[in-house]
């Protein structure tokens, strides 16, 4: 890694005020408010048609808005075309010129705004020193590999000091393997460069990894903007809970007050307590969300005949068990007729359990969210 590189330019806040687009009668986005702070990285996360890459589009100025206001510092960029926002940017397919030498495509923004001779080869040898390529400067892109010509698109987009970096889906088109080493370079060197960066992603793992806040949306709106772990922890509503990792749901009637908690009767009769500090209601009906990994077998953790405090148990039966390296991944039948996912980690000792095997599931009370 170079500790060399000097980044010259000034990360810069981003403001988008009551953003809308509309297609017609079709809203891409809807009215989208956010505030991302000068060197943060802020992830826009959300399936095929969220409205995520459409934000992207507007601030770097390809889309122009039906209404509302996007804010670089404190200037309105709304009005100036993509050549004077001064934005890096990042696709998914590079884009980069074949006929070109690595140091010709990341010199190129250079040559465009008439830098010298001498300040372009100092700048375009010092950012191939920063993405670790600098001996491959004289490659055509067909000699390098996907994560190397991914490096070489995000050098030209940092070389000439953007306030703000754009990237969407930039490793969309590698390997599992390639995309993780990959999403640890930049962030590397995202927070070596402290530069604002706007990320889009349909990666929920992705975007668990890399951001400092994440936008999740969904049908042009933002649904729950937070941390990592906040989003995960704690989604407000269903759709969060689903798309950010894998949860149970259980949707019951709030029966009784308890001193431990609530007692909830869910559709298919199964029983449970929820913590007693959640804002509910005697008859309230509501949706719960439990993680996967939130749940063990009783077998595995209790002695028989114990019956622990705080938890919850219900009996079903495995209908199928895959074994996945670290994890072991279960789905449970309860009698009721719900359906359980249940991911335990791999380790010496623990039995596997099998199809048709009658089990006992179990989760702490306060593991349950309202959804």
């Amino acid at each position: 890694m170079n500790e060399g590189y000097n980044f010259a330019g000034t990360a810069s806040g981003i403001r988008i005020i009551d953003l809308v687009k509309q297609y017609g009668s079709v809203t891409a986005v809807d009215s989208i408010s956010l505030e991302i702070s000068q060197g943060e990285f802020i992830t826009l996360l959300g399936p095929s048609g969220s409205g995520k890459t459409t934000t992207l589009m507007m601030i770097a100025g390809f889309v122009f808005p039906t209404s509302g206001d996007i804010h670089v510092g404190s200037e309105s960029i709304i009005s100036r075309p993509v050549h004077k926002r001064n934005i890096g940017i990042v696709f998914q397919h590079y884009s980069l010129f074949p006929h070109m030498t690595v140091f010709e495509n990341v010199a190129f923004p250079l040559k465009m705004r008439k830098l010298s001779s001498q300040k372009v080869r100092q700048k375009v040898e010092a950012i191939l020193n920063l993405v670790e390529l600098a001996e491959m400067m004289r490659r055509y892109p067909r000699q390098l590999s996907g994560g190397q010509q991914q490096r070489v698109a995000l050098a030209r987009a940092l070389v000439f000091d953007p306030p703000i970096l754009l990237m969407d889906e930039p490793l969309g088109a590698l390997d599992k393997k390639l995309r993780e080493s990959m999403q640890l370079e930049i962030m590397r060197i995202q927070k070596k460069l402290q530069i604002t960066t706007v990320y889009v992603t349909h990666d929920q793992s992705e975007a668990l990894t890399m951001s400092d806040r994440i936008a999740v949306m969904d049908h042009g709106r933002i649904l729950q903007l937070g941390a990592p772990e906040e989003l995960y922890e704690n989604p407000e509503n269903r759709f969060v809970a689903d798309f950010i990792g894998k949860s149970n749901f259980i949707t019951g009637i709030v029966a009784e007050h308890k001193k431990n908690g609530f007692l909830v009767t869910s559709e298919g009769g199964v029983q449970f307590i929820v913590p007693g500090s959640l804002d509910l209601q005697i008859g309230d009906k509501t949706t719960f969300a439990i993680r996967p990994e939130k749940l063990v077998f009783f077998k595995d953790y209790f002695e028989s005949g114990q019956r622990p405090g705080g938890w919850n148990i219900v009996a079903g039966v495995v209908e199928s068990f895959i074994y996945l390296g670290d994890l072991r991944h279960y789905e449970i039948k309860l009698p009721s007729g719900d359906d359980f996912l249940v991911q335990i980690p791999s380790r010496p000792g623990v039995e596997s359990w099998k199809p048709g095997r009658k089990v006992e599931v179990c989760w702490k009370h306060e593991d349950a969210r309202v959804v």
